[in-house]
């Protein structure tokens, strides 16, 4: 199994729902936030949710989902720290359909990234800062991901999602990438 070498103190908290992709090489970063006010995140059924552990006799909203291998990759939390919940040589189920160039169900050849806030809230520095370093540190572990294939799941999923949203700043991003720090 590829390990991902980074800098960044990552807690791997594997899930109990997923499958390899498969030998497919992972070639896109796909962008999102997390739409739940910050720091909510770990304090009650998100957290389940996105580890797959979800009991939806509870949680009747999430009826759909259940026994689906639904989690993000990694999470940024408004401290900055970083999260990988599947191991980038595994998948994980995405409720609904989405593309990349006419190549259907991105989970297999993509890197989620989710951000901890949601559209009201600005992302903090920490955040861009760590998100530019993880997406150097899968562009160096995996060469087919350039400036370029790093999206929001606005551009994978447009009839369904909006995000990263209006609150993030795809130059700020972009210029951190770039500039190595």
């Amino acid at each position: 199994m590829r390990t991902l070498k980074t800098r960044l103190k990552i807690r791997d908290v594997p899930s109990p729902h997923q499958r390899s992709r498969r030998a497919k090489e992972v070639d896109l970063i796909v962008v999102h936030h997390i739409t739940c006010p910050p720091g909510c995140f770990g304090t009650g059924d998100i957290e389940e949710l996105f580890l797959g552990r979800l009991d939806c006799s509870k949680h009747p909203a999430y009826r759909d989902v259940e026994g689906k291998e639904l989690s993000a990759h990694f999470l940024i939390d408004r401290r900055g720290k970083i999260t990988q919940f599947v191991d980038t040589d595994r998948t994980a189920y995405h409720a609904g359909k989405s593309s990349w160039r006419g190549r259907g169900r991105c989970n297999d050849y993509s890197v989620g990234i989710e951000l901890e806030g949601d559209e009201r809230h600005i992302f903090t520095g920490r955040q861009y800062h760590n998100l530019a370093r993880l997406c150097r540190d899968l562009m160096r572990a995996y060469p087919a991901i350039t400036p370029n294939r790093i999206v929001g799941h606005s551009d994978i999923a447009p009839e369904r999602k909006t995000d990263p949203g209006p609150r993030f700043d795809w130059k700020r991003f972009r210029g951190l990438l770039r500039s190595g720090k």
